[in-house]
């Protein structure tokens, strides 16, 4: 049995495909599927249910797989133990993102990085929640930065600031001209979401109950369109499609001539963005100063947690 081996059967549990799992650990097809048999004939054991359109692991191997990940995990751990003792912070540093966060916190957060703590540059990678949680489970990325609540995962969670939510709106819509916009009042709007699978959709819905309950009712919002980003429902706002829910730190630093952000009247609606990590990560350092760069940033309107 070998490390080899062992990211083999991580690679195809993974992709459910010996062929991309093969593409990914950069190796041949046979020789991929060679090396899994003799594994299987080694231990005795079925890890793989070979389909016709798709590979399955069988009960037994979802346990060997889990405890392959633990090895794989724990002998690169032995490699971060000698880089930390020559310097806590030296080598790249593995950093997922949610898509409603990355665009507006990475610029700064990039900068800060690369000013303070040149010798950790940051891998960046832009996903959906449940993407992302995925790779920290299986050890393709070290940290993530997401919105609360997801599934418990057993991750370790560092609170970094809770983001408010604001009304974006026509500037020739009636509510541009108002201090504050009450939820209640959205629900006879129509109103522009993120597609199925942002998570920022789910956190719209659940911290404003009147999306919820009026979805999918004609007499509650009228219509409902999907947009794959929050720039781009923006743009359909500014056309006058009909409103939407952004983030704080969304916001542009210039203001638009066709678009109004109008606050919640309280309470107001907001998100808990969190660091998050596996607790079998063993460098603890470069998660502080991660947590450290982001602090540094200005993140204005939000609140800061430690």
């Amino acid at each position: 049995m070998t490390l080899t081996e062992l990211r083999y059967i991580v690679a195809v549990a993974r992709e459910r495909h010996f062929g991309r799992a093969a593409e990914a650990c950069f190796v041949s097809q046979p020789t991929l599927s060679v090396a899994i048999k003799k594994l299987e004939e080694e231990l005795d054991v079925k890890i793989f249910e070979r389909g016709a359109s798709e590979v399955t692991v069988t009960p037994l191997g979802e346990d060997i797989v889990r405890q392959a990940q633990s090895v794989i995990e724990q002998a690169s751990a032995i490699k971060e133990i000698a880089k930390r003792g020559k310097d806590p912070l030296a080598g790249a540093l593995r950093l997922g993102l949610i898509y409603t966060i990355g665009p507006y916190l990475l610029p700064e957060l990039v900068r800060h990085t690369i000013e303070h703590y040149p010798q950790m540059p940051l891998m960046l990678q832009e996903n959906f929640t449940v993407k992302l949680l995925e790779m920290l489970r299986t050890g393709e990325l070290d940290c993530a930065i997401m919105a609360e609540p997801f599934p418990d995962t057993g991750l370790a969670l560092a609170p970094l600031y809770d983001e408010p939510f604001v009304i974006a709106v026509p500037s020739s819509h009636p509510l541009a001209l108002r201090e504050s916009i009450s939820a209640e009042e959205l629900k006879a709007e129509t109103m522009l979401l993120l597609g199925t699978g942002h998570c920022f959709r789910d956190h719209v819905l659940e911290v404003c109950p009147e999306f919820a309950r009026f979805s999918s009712d004609a007499e509650g919002i009228r219509k409902s369109f999907e947009g794959s980003s929050l720039e781009t429902i923006k743009h359909m706002v500014a056309s006058g499609m009909g409103i939407t829910v952004v983030p704080l730190l969304s916001l542009p630093k210039e203001p638009s001539p066709h678009l109004r952000y109008v606050p919640f009247s309280a309470p107001v609606p907001s998100r808990r963005v969190v660091l998050a990590w596996r607790r079998t990560f063993t460098r603890y350092e470069a998660i502080a100063a991660l947590r450290n760069a982001v602090y540094a940033c200005q993140l204005e309107g939000v609140a800061r947690l430690s």
